[in-house]
């Protein structure tokens, strides 16, 4: 396994970031967020918290990234991503608890999400992290009308 996990961190998004998050998005998603949502987010949404997971020896890289909603004491997460190529060394393991340290920090008690019935690796780190399947959005996903399986987590 590599040892890039000991080299990543994650930072705030920032405007400037959004081109290469758009990279990322329109490889791992088939109907992918427009680099104006991201805008939208990270400029009027006072309940979005973005990050993204970059090497600390090449902090223009970004490998992933996260983003959420925090309101009152809920966390959603509303998008989470690994670049391709940077798959199966743990870095969405990592990302994943940076978001769930910094919805802890915006006063967070639970946090959900949701994913695709078909997304196997998805579905065992949410579950590896203590995430439990807590109901069934029926045609959620509108690209193949798949199910989406809500989860959740208790934070305190």
């Amino acid at each position: 396994m590599s040892d890039l996990i000991s080299k990543v961190t994650t930072r705030d998004m920032v405007l400037d970031d959004v081109d290469k998050v758009i990279e990322i998005e329109n490889q791992c998603f088939p109907i992918p967020w427009s680099p104006y949502a991201f805008r939208c987010e990270i400029l009027d949404n006072n309940f979005a918290n973005y990050l993204v997971l970059i090497n600390k020896e090449k902090p223009e890289e970004i490998l992933g990234y996260a983003g959420m909603w925090v309101i009152l004491d809920e966390a959603h997460v509303t998008n989470i991503a690994i670049a391709p190529n940077h798959r199966g060394k743990r870095l969405g393991e990592f990302l994943l608890l940076s978001l769930i340290a910094r919805a802890l920090t915006k006063g967070a008690t639970a946090i959900t999400l949701e994913v695709r019935v078909s997304n196997t690796p998805a579905l065992k780190l949410y579950e590896k992290i203590g995430f439990t399947k807590e109901g069934i959005r029926k045609g959620y996903y509108q690209d193949n009308n798949e199910d989406g399986i809500i989860m959740w987590k208790k934070l305190v």
